[in-house]
C-alpha cells in the first residue's frame, strides 16, 4: 500500500489537536496575564526544580512564604482583623455592662467618634485585646468563624474569607505541585488566620506564622483541659519580626517570598540575602476599579521603601491591573 504523505502529515495534524490543546490548558497560572512578573515566577520554579541544574534546590529547602494582608487577600478600607476586633467588641458588650462607664469602650459602643479619637493607639489596642483574650483558644476559633459566615465587605458585599487573590492561590498551588512547602508569615493573628487559611489557601494551621498573645493552660470547672488566651502580647510579626519569626517558627531560610508592602521588607531583604536562587515579589495594588490603588500615602499598607528597593534590585513588582486577568474567586 502506498502512503501519501501529504495525507500521512494531516492525519498525524489532526491527531495531535487534541494534544496541543491540553497542553494550552495546561496553564498552571491561568489567571495571570503573559508578562514580565509570570515569566520570572515560572522560570525561577523552573530553574530550582531541575534535577542536575546549576540552580537546582532539592524539595526539602524549598520554602516559599507569603504576607497574608495584601499579598494573599484585600486590606482596605481597613485591616480584616481590625473589622473583627470591633465587630467583636459591639457583640459582647451586653456581657460587659461596666462598659458604659469605661473608656475606650464608651466611645466605641456610643459612637463618639472625637471622644475614641482622644485614646489614640492605645484606646484601639484596648478595644482589639478586650476582643481576643478573656476566652478560651476553641471559643475564639468559633466565634472568628461566626464572624466570616456573617459579616461582609462594605464594597463588594462578599464574606472577608472571600477577598482572596485568586492569582496568588494559583501560585500556592503551583509551588506545591513543583516540590515546594508554603507558609504565611503575616503581622495578622496567628490563631484568626489559622481558622480559615487552609480552606482559603491550602495552607494548614501549623504553616502559618503571625503574631501572637500569651495563652494559659487551664482546668476548667469540669476538669477539662483549656488554654485561654490573655491580654499580653507574645510576639509581633511585622517588620524585623518577620524574619525572626520564620527563623523561630520555620527553622531554614525560604527560596521564595512575596509580600506587599514596607511591612515585608526585612523579611525579603533577609531572604534575599542567602546563598543560591533567590526569589522576591513584591504585589502592587494598582486596580481602582476591580480593587484599590495605593501604595506610597497609604496608611494601610504602605509601599514606599520596598518598593524602591525592588525596582534597585530587580525584585519581582506585580503590577495588580496589568498582571491579572482578575482578582478574586468568581463567585459559584
Amino acid at each position: 500500500m502506498r502512503f501519501d504523505r501529504r495525507f500521512v502529515l494531516a492525519a498525524l495534524a489532526a491527531a495531535l489537536l487534541p494534544v496541543q490543546a491540553a497542553f494550552a490548558q495546561s496553564d498552571p497560572l491561568p489567571s495571570w496575564n503573559d508578562g514580565v512578573a509570570k515569566k520570572s515566577i515560572m522560570d525561577f520554579v523552573g530553574k530550582v526544580t531541575t534535577p542536575g541544574g546549576a540552580d537546582f534546590v532539592p524539595p526539602a529547602e524549598r520554602i516559599a512564604v507569603f504576607d497574608n494582608d495584601g499579598t494573599l487577600w484585600c486590606e482596605q478600607p481597613e485591616y480584616f482583623q481590625g473589622v473583627f476586633a470591633l465587630d467583636r467588641v459591639k457583640a459582647m458588650a451586653a456581657q460587659h455592662p461596666e462598659w458604659k462607664r469605661q473608656q475606650p469602650f464608651k466611645a466605641f459602643l456610643s459612637g463618639d467618634k472625637k471622644a475614641l479619637a482622644k485614646q489614640g493607639e492605645k484606646g484601639l489596642l484596648t478595644l482589639v485585646a478586650a476582643a481576643h483574650s478573656g476566652m478560651t483558644t476553641d471559643e475564639f476559633a468559633k466565634s472568628v468563624a461566626d464572624w466570616l459566615a456573617t459579616a461582609r465587605h462594605p464594597r463588594f458585599n462578599r464574606p472577608y474569607n472571600e477577598l482572596i487573590y485568586q492569582p496568588m492561590v494559583e501560585l500556592l498551588g503551583y509551588l506545591r505541585a513543583n516540590g515546594f512547602k508554603t507558609f504565611i508569615v503575616s503581622g495578622g493573628g496567628v490563631e484568626f488566620m489559622r481558622v480559615w487559611a487552609e480552606k482559603a489557601y491550602g495552607i494548614p494551621p501549623e504553616q502559618v506564622v503571625g503574631s501572637s498573645g500569651v495563652t494559659q493552660f487551664r482546668l476548667d470547672a469540669a476538669g477539662k483541659p483549656t488554654l485561654l488566651k490573655t491580654s499580653k502580647v507574645q510576639f509581633v510579626d511585622d517588620g524585623p519580626g518577620k524574619p525572626a519569626g520564620i527563623n523561630m517558627m520555620i527553622g531554614r531560610r525560604p527560596i521564595l517570598a512575596f509580600g506587599n508592602s514596607d511591612g515585608d521588607l526585612q523579611m525579603l531583604q533577609w531572604i534575599m540575602a542567602g546563598g543560591g536562587a533567590r526569589f522576591a515579589g513584591i504585589v502592587h495594588h494598582t486596580d481602582a476599579e476591580r480593587e484599590y490603588a495605593y501604595d506610597r500615602p497609604s496608611k494601610i499598607g504602605q509601599l514606599d521603601k520596598a518598593w524602591d528597593e525592588a525596582k534597585a534590585k530587580g525584585w519581582t513588582v506585580v503590577d495588580m491591573k496589568q498582571d491579572w486577568k482578575t482578582v478574586f474567586p468568581n463567585k459559584p
